[in-house]
């Protein structure tokens, strides 16, 4: 779904944070810098040896030196090459690897092709180490907004060929139909990315595969665990390379495995990762008049209310030459047929009578899975659980977590010489938690206070044509890093979140009564 959210903005942080301070957690959370990683006391049967590496705020992206040439619906992809970076002597640190040498390269294995998977396996290539990439649908439509933050754009990369649309404007819709502009503070150059992913995913898969990593056209099936403590895993899998239907049984045995395989993970089945609620996201793909087209050119809307989801909202962005029409629930899954009708219903006006070319669902996760590391093993993404509530953020948190777990592989394993073991994975899953953790116990928080009900959806939405709400929004989601506040606005700020909760509850109430 689309993965922003006009949020209450962000004051200063507080232990046990009010309302209109909650925004602010999540973005101080977000731009906090990444612990070095140290190695772990106590390790005596492995040698110790110190790795010089660049800060993680280095920027590590790369671009394809070349790439063949894809295309959806006429428009062509084309990586371009990129000038290395130099990095300041200020930015390098002292890394402890822990770890045997190896006189191989060390491999590793990534199940799942989309962001999360891609990212991982691009950074693991780069870093000459053996990689596998393991995706069953190359041409995957999973059922999203496609939003991404501007920021991800130059951090990941990515080329403007695969931004279907540049959204600087932007509409929130009551349950009364309240109207509210949240796009007024965006500046000339500021916009929000959307993208359909099988476009996105195809690119950042095939910029893997330039950089060395082994693309496999198959479908996971089993996990068999190494019996020694420095054995290899072998991971057998259908390889559907050959256009066979069913699938060709292979295998391919690897040190390391990292899990990018989505809500239904079959990694986090093999690490017994432990259950986890779920959303149903669905979306229909819709072809609307040139005209109604026109409007959407530039605009993206998010309808709340009882009637399009009871816990989350529903959508209407822009893509390439059509718009997405969707919604998700958590707590009435069963449902989401009737409030797919509804957010049709809603929009109607709107789309006028589309043609519906695509129709998409997919289980999206609503919270960390209890086990996300487990010996060699490591998961990322949604397979993780990294899907951000209220807003449904996900794209950029399943980059973000690929790439940092294929860094801290790297760097403690020396470019892939050393063996590598759980102490380093956790190095990952410590740095995510102490950056990111936070933000989502906040954003659940706030999905609670305010999506509880069609008069706080009211009180929502009345609070996001503040323009200061929206200013210190937009600021924190786009480039995910603190955005200052000042102190007179935001006490300001308090007094009206405070009315518009406490009209809210006496709607509410009212409403009861009739």
């Amino acid at each position: 779904s689309w993965r922003s959210c006009t949020l209450c903005p962000p004051p200063t942080l507080h232990t046990t944070p009010p309302v209109h301070q909650l925004g602010k957690m999540s973005a101080a959370i977000q731009s906090c810098t990444p612990l070095v990683a140290q190695a772990k006391a106590g390790n005596t049967n492995r040698s110790a040896t110190v790795a010089r590496v660049a800060a993680p705020k280095a920027s590590r992206s790369v671009r394809m030196n070349k790439l063949g040439a894809s295309s959806f619906q006429g428009q062509s992809l084309q990586a371009k090459a990129a000038t290395p970076k130099a990095v300041s002597r200020q930015n390098v640190v002292e890394v402890v690897s822990s770890g045997a040498p190896l006189n191989r390269k060390l491999k590793v294995a990534v199940v799942g092709g989309g962001p999360a998977g891609a990212c991982a396996a691009e950074t693991l290539a780069k870093a000459g180490i053996e990689t596998y990439l393991v995706e069953r649908k190359m041409d995957n439509c999973k059922p999203c907004g496609g939003a991404i933050p501007l920021c991800m754009v130059d951090e990941f990369d990515l080329p403007m060929e695969i931004i279907d649309r540049k959204v600087t404007k932007m509409k929130m819709i009551s349950p009364s139909n309240r109207e509210v502009d949240v796009g007024r503070t965006l500046s000339e150059t500021e916009y929000i990315g959307m993208c359909r992913r099988e476009v996105m995913d195809d690119f950042l898969r095939r910029r893997a595969e330039s950089l060395g990593a082994n693309l496999v056209n198959g479908l996971m099936m089993g996990l068999d665990k190494p019996t020694t403590k420095d054995g290899m895993y072998t991971l057998h899998y259908n390889d559907y390379s050959t256009g066979s239907k069913v699938g060709t049984p292979a295998s391919v045995e690897v040190d390391c495995v990292i899990g990018a395989d989505g809500a239904n993970s079959r990694v986090a089945k093999e690490i017994d990762a432990g259950e986890y609620d779920y959303a149903i996201a669905f979306q229909e793909r819709m072809r609307i008049p040139d005209e109604k087209m026109e409007y959407y050119k530039d605009m993206a809307e998010m309808y709340v209310g009882d009637d399009v989801s009871p816990d989350f909202y529903g959508w209407v962005f822009p893509k390439y030459d059509h718009v997405a029409v969707g919604t998700g629930t958590v707590i009435n899954k069963k449902a989401i047929k009737k409030y797919q009708d509804a957010i049709r219903s809603r929009s109607a006006k709107k789309c006028g009578d589309g043609k519906i070319i695509r129709v998409e669902a997919h289980p999206i996760p609503e919270h960390p899975r209890p086990r996300r590391v487990q010996d060699r093993v490591a998961l990322v993404g949604d397979a993780a659980g990294y899907v951000t509530k209220c807003s449904g953020e996900g794209i950029y948190f399943a980059a973000k977590s690929g790439r940092m777990a294929a860094e801290a592989i790297v760097e403690r394993t020396q470019n892939g010489t050393l063996a590598v073991d759980e102490s380093d994975l956790r190095v990952y899953l410590d740095k995510w938690d102490r950056k990111y953790w936070a933000t989502y116990k906040v954003l659940d928080i706030l999905q609670k206070v305010f999506y509880r009900s069609n008069p706080a959806r009211e009180a929502f939405v009345e609070m996001c044509a503040d323009e200061y709400v929206q200013k210190m929004t937009f600021d924190s989601y786009l480039y995910k890093t603190v955005v200052p506040g000042n102190p007179l606005d935001d006490i300001k700020l308090l007094g009206n979140t405070i009315g518009s909760l406490v009209r809210a509850n006496a709607l509410r109430r009212e409403v009861a009564k009739m």
